[in-house]
């Protein structure tokens, strides 16, 4: 719940969501900003350790961009961040 207060007040480009998250799910999460239009162009990707095949369908489908599976690396992040149009500098 914080953190849709959060979204609310701050302009947030990119959110990291764990399917399991306390109070409230990243599935749950995901599917509350999406309501938002204004929050349309907010990029966010499920980062968790569900692997089933149908909770990556569920979450794209409730509008996560991307979907990682712990355990994962920088690179993987750094990919899956530009397939969402973001770049990364690690200078």
């Amino acid at each position: 719940m914080e953190a849709l207060d959060i979204i609310q007040k701050e302009k947030v480009d990119l959110a990291l969501v764990d399917w399991n998250m306390p109070d409230m799910s990243g599935y749950k999460f995901i599917q509350e900003v999406r309501k938002d239009n204004a929050f349309k162009d907010m990029r966010m990707m499920m980062v968790t350790t569900e692997t089933q095949m149908n909770k990556v369908v569920e979450a794209l489908e409730a509008g996560a961009n991307e979907y990682i599976m712990k355990p994962f690396t920088k690179e993987m992040i750094v990919e899956k961040l530009a397939l969402m149009g973001m770049h990364f500098s690690s200078a």
